[in-house]
């Protein structure tokens, strides 16, 4: 596709819709791959039709439903675009449904589980105080691990009990924090290099004194899941999970929960209430005497 023709696009979702680097790239590829379908790169020559045959070569080409919607959206958004420009009269992806999404359940951690993960780094050296630190922080506030390892030190205030978490869309929010992740952290800080420090406003800092990347963050995650003997499945985001699920089982409002997640939608914070009303069926059956 012409680069005259995406890159106005690339820039108005990154400056009018404060979209991420990522998300960016990834409308790139998704409309470079829609015009290689079609064999050229010419948006006037859209029809629904076209969007319709791209939507339904994805879905038998084994695309799963959710990267199929994400390029249907990324289309919709694009022609939109267009239209408001005045280059388009009529946004041909606008009248293709999107594909129905199988629900998926969230995995989560028992508190038990959580505990075993929370107590596996050693204290002896400070990279160990940072991981306990970590993962303190990602259970306490639920943040996503984007948002963790994009914190500086000065977004957390002990005093009040909260951390600046920047969300998706370049969006702030205030998250509290626990008194034991403070803990955490406040040992961390005190045992780690002083000096020669790459990134000296990061939170979370590597072994080389840079601050510490999304890949490094999830390698280091994994490990200790490994390390304890938890599913191989659990990942960082299991622990944005387990904080949902737990503070619902423990009398939180979904209300609450939505708000501290940064969820834009309280419908996509309710898949916790499916999780714990399973959970809560579970329990029925094992203990009540007459549940057979």
């Amino acid at each position: 596709m012409k680069p005259q023709t995406i890159e106005p696009f690339l820039q108005y979702l990154e400056t009018e819709r404060n979209a991420s680097p990522h998300t960016c790239q990834n409308y790139r590829f998704d409309l470079k791959q829609f015009f290689g379908f079609l064999g050229h790169d010419q948006p006037p020559r859209v029809a629904p039709l076209d969007v319709r045959r791209f939507v339904g070569h994805l879905m038998t080409s084994g695309v799963s439903r959710r990267t199929v919607a994400r390029r249907l959206s990324c289309l919709r958004s694009f022609f939109r675009f267009l239209c408001r420009e005045g280059q388009l009269a009529d946004n041909p992806a606008a009248v293709i449904p999107t594909p129905r999404l199988e629900r998926r359940l969230p995995m989560f951690l028992d508190e038990s589980q959580v505990q075993r993960l929370l107590d596996a780094p050693p204290v002896r050296h400070w990279r160990g105080l940072r991981d306990r630190a970590l993962l303190e922080t990602l259970y306490s506030t639920g943040m996503r691990i984007s948002e963790l390892t994009g914190l500086n030190t000065d977004e957390v205030d002990a005093i009040s009990g909260c951390v600046v978490v920047r969300g998706k869309g370049k969006k702030e929010r205030l998250c509290p924090i626990g008194r034991t992740a403070l803990r955490a952290i406040q040992r961390y800080l005190a045992k780690r290099p002083a000096t020669r420090l790459r990134s000296p406003r990061a939170l979370f800092i590597s072994q080389k004194l840079t601050r510490l990347t999304v890949r490094q963050a999830d390698r280091l995650i994994r490990g200790y899941v490994r390390q304890v003997g938890l599913p191989a499945t659990i990942s960082p985001h299991s622990l944005r999970h387990s904080f949902a699920t737990h503070l619902l089982e423990h009398g939180a409002d979904l209300r609450s929960v939505q708000e501290l997640l940064g969820h834009a939608s309280l419908s996509t914070t309710q898949i916790y209430t499916h999780v714990t009303a399973q959970r809560l069926k579970k329990i029925y059956d094992q203990a009540h005497p007459r549940a057979r």
